[in-house]
Formats: structure tokens, C-alpha cells, sequence
């Protein structure tokens, strides 16, 4: 556990040569350690949210000419003192000041310990801090209102809402428990039959989430499966609107899996191209193929493309019999409508399955759509709240089954067995927002985040 007493210093910015480096300084010592190595402005003296400019020196001998952000307590991240010192992003200069800072009593911070210390201080909960993590990692728009939603609190306000009506409901049953020779009933049992079964109605609205905003937080595994030439890595050139994959009319030419990522309507789609699936001719092929039923199989959708022209239905339903057993959903699309009558094109339509041409590039866009919709069922709503950690997911399914045991026991368990099982559930919900914690938690969670953060 981090010793809050202590003053923390980390570079903020990526590691490597750049323009400016940020250094941070945080804990009770920041804004002195700072001043003693600082020529400008007496920094004690200054107020909170100002940058000044000056020289940092070690002894007579000038390191750089820099910023200094002041942040005094608790208007700061971590509601401690903090410092920033923006200096010039030379890796020497950079590891220069921050020995300087070490020197004068600063303490080289552990991974994630500013963001420890804003929580430990109040400052966000749990599933906040953990949105900084996601935040800082998101990589398209949709991820990055998702996270940024999560660290404004809508889903600790959500959940904190919940806790709070339970709270008031296990008083009551504590209160029987003080009574229990009198056999009198403070908590209405009918009441406490609705709210557990409106609570739990929210809480598996929120585990259902899970799909979406894993999906969203992680992109989608998405699989081109085919026969060999049915035109996969033609596909995946013409999805990402680049020459990617080597195409041939030579069966087997794709032997390992490629992949790429798609960018659809801000949810990234991890594009993996497969060998065909076939009897293979050697034994490389052999191996492409048995890469291709594994990836299939770890995917959440595949893209399985057929020519047309040539496959018959019997051969069609052979290999999605095969996608099937799979378990995985499948998006069937038809290749080479370019050589197709617009009577074939419009049965393959009525049916259900996309005609396109990936040489042509015709009906791409109406493809991507298909293939955004099997992921985004509904449209996104800014406001929605998404669960995108597997840890919360966890907490709120255990949270599930400790209401499932409230309801068995309501009429038939003692006001102290019923306390328990109330009490287990505020317990598993106390776990996401942090009010309930462990040191070996802590550490689990903020290892994660870089050592700046």
C-alpha cells in the first residue's frame, strides 16, 4: 500500500525524444522539493492553478529552462500538493531532473500510484480510476465517450443509487434483530420482494452491457472464412481500402491468418483473413487450415464469403453446418455478383444474404454496415451506461446471485440470515466503486496503469 506521507515524482508523458517532457510531483513536500530546485518565482508564495517560468538547477549548474504548474491541495488530481515541470524532452534532461528531484526527497512513484492516491483521497472511486486506465488506452471515438462517461461517475452514480436503497432495507432488518424477542417487523417484506427484484432487473440490464462494451473497449475478433479463391483476401483489401493481402486465382495462396484493424462508426473490428477451408493438398495448408477452425472458433463474428458462381447449395449448407458447430455467428455474404443476373442477386437478397463483388468493390459500404449492426444492436446512446471490465462484470453477477438468495429466503430465513445474504450483496456491489477493498485489489488494478499516471 502507497505511503501517502511520502512525495511522489514520475515522468507524465510518454517515454522517448519529444518536444517537452511533463514531470510530476505529488504529496505534502511537491510545491518544496520543487522551489529548492527552482530559479524564478518563490514558489511557496504563488497560487494554486499558475505556471511559471525559470530555471531548474542543481546547485550553480542550470538543467533547463522550464514551466512549473502549480496545483496546491487539494485543487489537485490527487488532492495532495502537485507540481508539474514541463522541461525539454531530451531523455537526458528529463532523467537529470528527476534524480535532482530524488535527491531533494521525492520518491520514484509506482505504477498507477498518482491515480492510487486520487482514489485513497476521495477524489473518484474505484470504477472511476479504472476509467482513467481505459481512457488513456482508448483508441477510437466510441471507446473514448465510454470511458470518459464511466470517470464523470454515471455508472458509480447508478450503482451507488442502488446501494444506498439496500442500505436502508438491511437497517431496518439490523433494527428486527435489537427486537428480536418482541417478533415485530420493521422491513416491509413485500417492499423489499419489489426492490430486490428491481434491482436486480437493473443490474442484469447492466451485465447484459457487458457484450457491447467489451466490444467496444476491445474491438471485435472477426473472421473472413471461406473456400480457397472464394475471394477472402480480396475482401479484406477492399474493406480497409488498401492492397493488405496478396490475392491470386492459385487455390491456398493464403496460408497463415493476417489481420487488420477496421474502424466502423468508432468500434474497431480486429479483420483476421483465413485459409481457405478445404481438404488440404500439403501440409503447410494443413496447418493454415487448422489456424482458421481455431480462429473461428475464438471469434465473435465471421464474415463467411462464397463464390457465387460456383458453389452450389449443397456445398453452402455443408459449410455453414461447419460454422455452426462452431458456435459463432456468421454473416453470409455472396462474392462475384458482378457475374450474377439481377433475378440471382435479388433471390440471394430475399434470402437474407449479401450479394457483393469485392474485385469491383460494389455494395462494400452496405457490408460494413451489416457488419457494424451484428455488433451495435441498438443505436449508442451518450448517456447509456456500459460495462467494460471484466472485474465489475464479475462483481455484478455475484451481486445477482446474492439477491437470488435474498428472494429464497424472504419468507421462509430469519431476520439474520436475510441480514447476511443483504449484506453479501452490498458487499459485491461495495467491490466495483471501491467502498469495499483489499490491498491485494489495489495492487491488481493500478500495476496496470503506467508509471506517470
Amino acid at each position: 500500500m502507497t505511503n501517502t506521507e511520502e512525495t511522489i515524482v514520475a515522468l507524465a508523458t510518454p517515454s522517448g525524444t519529444g518536444a517537452i517532457g511533463v514531470i510530476r510531483l505529488s504529496g505534502p513536500d511537491a510545491i518544496a522539493i520543487a522551489n529548492s530546485t527552482f530559479k524564478g518565482k518563490d514558489l511557496a508564495k504563488q497560487a494554486s492553478h499558475t505556471i511559471h517560468f525559470g530555471n531548474i538547477t542543481d546547485d550553480d549548474m542550470i538543467l533547463d529552462e522550464v514551466l512549473v504548474s502549480l496545483f496546491v491541495a487539494p485543487k489537485s488530481y490527487t488532492r495532495e500538493n502537485v507540481v508539474e515541470i514541463s522541461c525539454h524532452g531530451s531523455n537526458y534532461i528529463i532523467e537529470s531532473i528527476i534524480k535532482l528531484l530524488i535527491k531533494k526527497g521525492a520518491r520514484l512513484a509506482k505504477a498507477g500510484e498518482f491515480t492510487l492516491r486520487a482514489f485513497l483521497n476521495g477524489q473518484m472511486d474505484l470504477s472511476q480510476a479504472e476509467a482513467v486506465a481505459d481512457l488513456i488506452a482508448s483508441n477510437s471515438k466510441t471507446s473514448q465517450q465510454v470511458a470518459l462517461q464511466q470517470l464523470r461517475g454515471g455508472f458509480s452514480n447508478q450503482l451507488q443509487g442502488l446501494r444506498e436503497q439496500l442500505v436502508q432495507f438491511a437497517s431496518l432488518i439490523e433494527l428486527e434483530l435489537d427486537f428480536a424477542e418482541e417478533d415485530v417487523e420493521f422491513a416491509n417484506r413485500d417492499q423489499l420482494k419489489k426492490l430486490i427484484h428491481d434491482i436486480s432487473r437493473v443490474i442484469g440490464t447492466l451485465v447484459q452491457s457487458f457484450e457491447l462494451g467489451n466490444a467496444i473497449k476491445q474491438g471485435v475478433n472477426t473472421v473472413i472464412a471461406g473456400r480457397p479463391n472464394a475471394g477472402k483476401s480480396t475482401l479484406l483489401n477492399a474493406l480497409l481500402n488498401e492492397e493488405r493481402a496478396i490475392v491470386s486465382h492459385i487455390p491456398g495462396t493464403t496460408r497463415d491468418t493476417i489481420e487488420e484493424v477496421l474502424n466502423i462508426n468508432g468500434i474497431n473490428f480486429r479483420l483476421i483473413d483465413t485459409a481457405g477451408i478445404r481438404e488440404a493438398t500439403d501440409a503447410i495448408e494443413k496447418i493454415g487450415v487448422q489456424r482458421t477452425m481455431e480462429k473461428i472458433a475464438q471469434s465473435a463474428l465471421v464474415i463467411y464469403i462464397y463464390d457465387a458462381a460456383l458453389l452450389t447449395d449443397e456445398e453452402l449448407n455443408s459449410d455453414l453446418t461447419k460454422l455452426q458447430q462452431q458456435g459463432v455467428t456468421a454473416l453470409i455474404v455472396a462474392n462475384k455478383a458482378d457475374l450474377l443476373s439481377s433475378q440471382q442477386i435479388e433471390k440471394l437478397n430475399q434470402s437474407g444474404i449479401l450479394a457483393i463483388s469485392a474485385r469491383e468493390r460494389t455494395s462494400i459500404s452496405e457490408l460494413r454496415s451489416k457488419i457494424y449492426h451484428s455488433a451495435i444492436k441498438e443505436q449508442l446512446d451518450g448517456n447509456e451506461t456500459l460495462v467494460t471490465n471484466i472485474r465489475h462484470l464479475e462483481a455484478l453477477q455475484r451481486t445477482q446471485e446474492a439477491l437470488a438468495d435474498v428472494l429464497r429466503g424472504i419468507d421462509s430465513v430469519t431476520s439474520d440470515f436475510l441480514s447476511m445474504d443483504i449484506k453479501q450483496a452490498l458487499h459485491y456491489l461495495g467491490e466495483i466503486t471501491g467502498a469495499v477493498t483489499t490491498d491485494d485489489l489495489l495492487d491488481n488494478i493500478f500495476s496496470k496503469f503506467c508509471i506517470g499516471k
